[in-house]
């Protein structure tokens, strides 16, 4: 019996690219002769989320990665590429209204829990409104039932409507914002280091939830994080970013069993493990060059300890998941 065509994926980004302006004020460039300057934050990224599972991308800070997932729900357009979400282009001019609709199956939970709730609404409020924009349920009362399951799906009491965010600890305001994004009937949720602010007990709290409520609901996942060990609960696939580009994809379990990019390795070694005691470890060096003015070929090479001459003139391509000459051309040893 002869199979079907592969399931699409759920998301698919190609070959985005991001570059800011950064220049300064042009009476200064003249007076100062100085020509424009541009920041290339994000470069020729590529990507598929399959759906119902967990594509997490971490990286250092500066690495690209928020700038990605803004690209990818449409906060922030692209300077070159593409993203689809459920096959609608998040881009094409000519498929607004389709996209439009699909608004609603996406939304985004963020950082900061203490600066992405309005502080002058109530909680209802604040979950009734994504409720009230598509139009998903019509009627006080069966918006205030509505708000009161969410709340309660969360972790949290019906009665917590009446509340405002500043009575709320940092975990319960991320359930809070958790439960907005659910409003919506969300299918596609983009967490944007949605546990940096928190404590690390609360933390595996709130990703518990996560997870079951992906399990529960179907949800597809986009998790940027710099926080390994989060990854490592959440992600069913990662992605590596470093100054802009993705230099390594893997499987959640293969990319900490058995990595392959020099800077995967060097992030990995840079996380305590009591198990490792007595093994030598290759902790992170250098600092992340500056982005108005990247190194040429591999912007890793000055940080590689596996650098060679090509390695300074030729950017590497993504071969196998791995953007590496030296793993391309057998000079890493298996891990």
């Amino acid at each position: 019996m002869s199979q079907g065509p592969p399931e699409r994926p759920f998301v698919q980004a190609r070959d985005l690219r991001r570059i800011f302006d950064v220049s300064k004020p042009w009476l200064n460039r003249v007076l100062e002769r100085a020509p424009r300057q541009y920041l290339k934050a994000v470069d020729g990224v590529s990507f598929d989320i399959r759906r119902g599972e967990t594509f997490a991308l971490v990286g250092e800070s500066g690495s690209g990665k928020s700038t990605v997932a803004r690209m990818v729900v449409g906060l922030l357009p692209p300077s070159d590429g593409t993203v689809s979400i459920a096959g609608i282009s998040m881009n094409d001019v000519n498929v607004a209204q389709e996209r439009q609709r699909l608004r609603r199956r996406i939304q985004m939970i963020f950082q900061d829990p203490y600066a992405s709730l309005n502080p002058r609404w109530r909680v209802g409020r604040i979950i009734a409104e994504p409720i009230r924009a598509f139009g998903i349920v019509h009627g006080e009362a069966d918006i205030t039932g509505r708000v009161g399951e969410l709340l309660t799906l969360v972790g949290l009491h019906p009665d917590d409507a009446g509340k405002f965010p500043h009575e709320f600890s940092g975990g319960q305001r991320q359930r809070i914002a958790i439960a907005r994004a659910l409003a919506a009937n969300a299918e596609f949720i983009v967490c944007d280091e949605p546990t940096s602010a928190l404590d690390v007990s609360v933390q595996a709290q709130i990703l518990n939830l996560m997870r079951d409520l992906q399990q529960r609901f179907g949800l597809t996942y986009l998790f940027i994080s710099h926080n390994l060990a989060v990854v490592r609960h959440m992600a069913t696939r990662i992605g590596v970013m470093y100054l802009g580009r993705l230099v390594e994809v893997s499987e959640g379990k293969q990319l900490f069993s058995h990595p392959r990019h020099p800077y995967t390795r060097m992030l990995l070694d840079a996380v305590p493990d009591l198990a490792m005691v007595g093994k030598a470890r290759e902790g992170v060096k250098g600092e992340i060059p500056n982005p108005i003015s990247p190194p040429s070929g591999c912007t890793f090479h000055p940080r590689c300890p596996l650098v060679f001459e090509r390695c300074r003139i030729e950017s590497p391509p993504v071969i196998d998941g791995v953007a590496c000459h030296a793993v391309n051309q057998g000079r890493i040893a298996a891990a």
